[in-house]
């Protein structure tokens, strides 16, 4: 009968969602808050503990040499002036120093036993010491390494390097067209199940936390060889990932494409050194060719967390000239190095995480300025000239125990054009008092007090957050950037707090003191406890400083005592 007659709707335009409200919503769900913590694994699955080594079987495997601090002339320059440029005389481009940068930027640094438990520490902290992200090379021919350009994954339990691909010469030279002599390259990637495993959704937070870590090891190992590191952030993801082969991984074990760095001799004069990007065909050129070697399984399960594949989706960068500004941020004068004995190379390889505090080391206030102050671009400092773009996050601290200095809580302007926009939006900043001891630095006092209760409150109830000298919080700028920039910013927010967590781990070490990064807090509750109003800014990482307190029943080993010639 005709009224039982129906037309086919016409169908639906698949709209696919905006990247940026994506972005907001995984930040959302991935919140702590008093009530309930973000989404995760409830206990622990041992299992199927992923292993923190990936291997390319198959791959030429390379050992590279094990350049310990000290062995050789010129291999240690002093931690103070290796942060001032033209102090360390660029090393050559060859196989050892491309060993020595891995060795004190990527590498393994101890070995820790307690009881029948036995597990590896390296340079570059990771959170739970999971170690998702992966390094790797991109270098003209080495002798001793490739006869040939080449592409080469990083192995750090081996010190090896595994050629995965050779580069012909001409795409070589059209690669490295904007490098400059003596240059090379040094990319990052994540698997992201190996932070999965243990902290779920909130695992891609702590993933991109992981890469600004390594960026900062990277930088700070390139500055002991008297080179400049610098992120090419116009290029794009899938540029990035064709260059290494790994577009083509999936499954939880797959690599995902983070960032590519040049790597090259620092400037005679002491200026930036700003490589230019390659051109999208020389990368499409240098990507064709076999890529050798099979990815190793990492486990023998897994779970997956959707949140993460489509915030990594949706943070994808697509190429674009011109991404970022860069050099229009004040920055602090140029210092002249202190003469002081502290090696860097024994800093960088000695640098741990903290598990707890003692509750009564302090600091004095010229330690602070100075830990404040290597976070802070200054000129002649070439570390600062890694990120492409001027500082985007600002420290807010909880100050404990620092002689000559008022407890309370504080806020440190990483860049000082951005005191307007807090005194707009935040509470405590529209009455906030400058510190003038604080020279330079643009440091306000906002609350008089001990804010210990509200340092460990706001960090998941930690004690580490209120035993030491000092906590602090970091606040990036944050819907403006995803508004303006786009959803491919909000890993870069992170990679931010990674690097100054790095410098603050290595001042840490250099005071005596040591530090750890704080992942747990709750995110919302430190808005509102400074009285911020709405997303201009939002917490990223939280991180302490303090005296440690050391656990005899764990014991240090040389972590390539028995190095393995080919295995993991």
């Amino acid at each position: 009968m005709s009224w039982f007659r129906r037309e086919r709707p016409a169908p639906r335009e698949v709209v696919p969602p905006d990247p940026v409200a994506l972005v907001r919503a995984y930040h959302a769900a991935s919140t702590h808050h008093h009530h309930r913590y973000a989404f995760g694994p409830g206990e622990l699955d041992w299992a199927t503990q992923p292993d923190p080594f990936r291997r390319y079987v198959g791959a030429p495997s390379v050992q590279l040499e094990l350049v310990e601090p000290g062995e050789a002339p010129g291999d240690e320059p002093r931690y103070e002036p290796a942060f001032c440029a033209g102090e360390v005389p660029p090393a050559e481009l060859s196989a050892r120093s491309i060993a020595q940068l891995f060795f004190d930027a990527l590498a393994l640094s101890a070995a820790k036993r307690a009881g029948d438990a036995h597990w590896y520490l390296r340079c570059n902290p990771s959170s739970g010491n999971l170690h998702p992200t992966e390094g790797w090379l991109i270098s003209a021919p080495l002798e001793g390494l490739c006869d040939t350009a080449f592409v080469a994954h990083y192995a750090p339990r081996a010190h090896a390097l595994e050629i995965r691909a050779r580069i012909p010469a001409g795409a070589w030279s059209e690669l490295a067209a904007g490098l400059g002599p003596g240059a090379c390259f040094v990319a990052l990637t994540t698997i992201h199940w190996r932070e999965a495993w243990k902290y779920g959704e909130r695992a891609f937070r702590y993933c991109q936390h992981d890469v600004g870590h390594a960026l900062g090891a990277l930088a700070v190992a390139a500055a002991g060889l008297g080179w400049r590191a610098h992120v090419l952030d116009d290029l794009g993801s899938d540029e990035v990932g064709a260059l290494l082969g790994v577009n083509e991984q999936r499954g939880p074990f797959a690599e995902t494409p983070e960032v590519l760095v040049a790597l090259g001799p620092a400037p005679a004069d002491g200026s930036a050194w700003r490589p230019v990007a390659p051109s999208a065909q020389a990368l499409r050129a240098a990507s064709v060719g076999l890529r050798v070697g099979i990815a190793n399984e990492l486990s023998s399960g897994w779970v997956d967390w959707p949140a993460i594949e489509a915030v990594h989706a949706a943070t994808r960068k697509p190429r674009s000239a011109g991404s970022h500004t860069l050099g229009a941020s004040p920055r602090l004068s140029a210092l002249a190095p202190e003469r002081e004995p502290i090696a860097l190379r024994r800093i960088v390889r000695g640098r741990r995480s903290a598990v707890a505090f003692d509750a009564r080391t302090g600091t004095t206030a010229d330690a602070l300025w100075q830990a404040l102050a290597r976070t802070t671009p200054r000129e002649g400092a070439g570390l600062h000239d890694l990120a492409p773009f001027d500082p985007l996050v600002d420290l807010a601290l909880f100050v404990h125990r620092v002689e000559g200095l008022e407890a309370g809580l504080y806020l440190h302007l990483r860049d000082p054009r951005r005191a307007e926009r807090w005194r707009a939006v935040c509470a405590l900043a529209r009455d906030a008092t400058r510190v003038e001891q604080a020279g330079e630095l643009e440091v306000w006092r906002l609350r008089s007090g001990d804010f210990r209760a509200h340092a460990r409150s706001v960090s998941c109830h930690q004690e580490i957050a209120a035993d030491g000298c000092f906590a602090l919080a970091m606040l990036a700028e944050f819907d403006g950037q995803l508004a303006s920039r786009g959803a491919w910013m909000y890993p870069r927010l992170y990679w931010e707090c990674g690097w100054i967590g790095q410098m603050l781990y290595l001042e840490a070490e250099a005071l005596g003191l040591r530090a750890t990064g704080i992942g747990c807090f709750f995110d919302d509750a430190l808005h509102t406890l400074l009285g911020l109003q709405d997303a201009t800014f939002r917490s990223l990482y939280h991180f302490t400083v303090g005296g440690a307190l050391e656990d005899p029943r764990i014991t240090s080993e040389a972590p390539y005592a028995m190095r393995p010639a080919d295995g993991p």
